[in-house]
């Protein structure tokens, strides 16, 4: 593809960087010169120091032989105008936009729904964008996840399936320490794939001769009402939840106080906080240490209990018996403040943490700092635009392991030269695994085996090494 990126901080940076790995020709621009400096050390593509939201300066770039469009500058405004500006000369240029003001995000999604059918005919997208992106969604979504599997580890769920996969850390002792991975089957009668470890060694897709160790991280895709024996195999427990805080009252935090109060089942509300035996105000606290936040979530969330507060105050602590807490959730904007807050109350007793973080780069420390699950908020960015850059045939990318791994979901295209093989003429052990496959027309996921054959339309779900993009292309293209 050929790809337009308007910003050259953290995100476009590394976006950029995937992309250009996968093949993709790329030009970056920024108007900060020190910026654009910085990103010509470390980049092999075109960087540009004009302004992105000039049409003269897209123009110079290539807009009008481009494939897509990526705006993530600073500013909500300058992208939409950017996107919007695109549009009106060069439609059939796919656009996606950031955007972290999320009344702009709100709106957006406002009016495509209550207005679907207008937006069904020819009608341009809503501010010329096609794909709006918002951060604090992603990583709320991403926070909710973690906490519906009682915070044991990162979880990744694919849509319309029972199936997930999940990062569990194998223990000392437990079943899983010391067996080669072709007996870890004898171990349960629960379908299950052992998809990646992940070991000091650094990640890969395992073969039956491999052995696993007490303290590597394994990956297992399961049904969600497998993972429990999952985390027993590995030596790990999923304890009910039934006092919570978190920590930071923004909209990152308010999103999971709605999801996890408002939202949810009756009957997943009993499972997580096991509210038929107390009520909610009992066992959800709010902290933050803004006085306007703390007072917004008192109205929003009557049935919590808010504090406008210091969390790292030992006497506030001690006085609400934070530490007695079976999961604390730090979500304040302040990253580095989330780690340490985190690993705090982990030395005080608190059993599960989740942490949001800006990276996968601080995920590892984060780990070795006792944390039970990271949420990299920019990694989670980057995935959601992945996603619409591979082509209408991919519906969803998650990278995995620090970025080395990538779960691809993709509907497989008529042309593609694997429709009518199956898996086992096409396998390539140690490059790529295909997860689940859901037959063209049906609805259900199913675990394929080396006679399944693929068909045009099939949806699968494979993993691959993230720079290994001849496997990709095998698939989407």
């Amino acid at each position: 593809m050929n790809i337009i990126i308007v910003g050259a901080g953290f995100t476009g940076v590394q976006l950029t960087k995937r992309l250009v790995n996968e093949g993709n020709k790329v030009t970056l621009i920024d108007n900060n010169g020190d910026v654009v400096h910085h990103a010509s050390n470390i980049l092999d593509c075109a960087v540009v120091t004009d302004d992105g939201n000039n049409l003269e300066t897209l123009e110079a770039a290539g807009i009008a032989k481009a494939d897509a469009l990526v705006c993530v500058t600073e500013s909500d405004e300058i992208n939409m105008i950017t996107c919007s500006l695109v549009d009106s000369v060069y439609p059939d240029v796919l656009k996606i936009a950031r955007v972290r003001n999320y009344a702009y995000y709100a709106n957006s999604k406002g009016v495509t729904k209550n207005h679907a059918e207008t937006f069904a005919k020819n009608h341009r997208p809503l501010y010329g964008i096609d794909f709006m992106v918002h951060p604090d969604v992603e990583a709320a979504e991403a926070i909710v996840r973690a906490i519906n599997h009682g915070a044991v580890t990162d979880v990744i769920s694919f849509d319309n399936s029972d199936y997930e996969l999940i990062r569990i850390p194998i223990e000392p002792k437990s079943k899983m320490d010391g067996i080669e991975v072709k007996n870890a089957r004898t171990l349960t009668d629960k379908q299950f794939i052992l998809v990646y470890v992940d070991s000091e060694d650094g990640t890969v897709l395992p073969s039956g001769d491999t052995i696993l160790h007490a303290g590597d991280n394994v990956g297992i895709l399961t049904d969600h009402d497998n993972i429990p024996t999952m985390l027993d195999l590995c030596g790990s427990r999923r304890k009910e939840l039934k006092n919570v805080a978190l920590v930071g009252a923004g909209k990152i935090g308010t999103i999971v106080a709605e999801q996890l109060m408002n939202q949810t089942k009756a009957s997943e509300k009993k499972r997580l906080f096991n509210f038929a035996k107390k009520k909610v105000a009992s066992n959800f606290i709010i902290v933050d240490s803004d006085e306007n936040l703390a007072n917004q979530a008192s109205a929003k969330f009557p049935q919590a209990q808010v504090f406008c507060a210091d969390f790292a105050d030992e006497s506030f602590i001690e006085e609400e018996k934070i530490d007695k807490c079976d999961l604390v959730i730090c979500a304040t904007h302040n990253h580095e403040l989330n780690l340490v807050l985190t690993a705090y109350v982990e030395s005080l007793g608190v059993e599960k943490t989740i942490a949001l973080v800006s990276s996968s780069a601080f995920g590892d420390i984060a780990r070795k700092l006792g944390v039970d699950v990271t949420v990299p908020i920019r990694d989670t960015v980057i995935d959601s635009i992945m996603s619409h850059l591979r082509g209408k045939s991919v519906t969803g990318v998650h990278t995995v392991s620090d970025g080395e791994m990538e779960i691809l979901e993709c509907d497989l295209p008529a042309e593609s030269k694997i429709c009518g093989k199956t898996l086992k003429e096409i396998s390539s052990p140690g490059e790529y695994l295909v997860l689940l496959l859901r037959k063209h027309g049906q609805k259900s996921f199913e675990i394929p085996v080396g006679d399944t054959m693929l068909s045009a339309g099939d949806h699968l779900i494979l993993i691959v090494d993230s720079e290994n993009q001849k496997a990709i292309e095998k698939f989407i293209n």
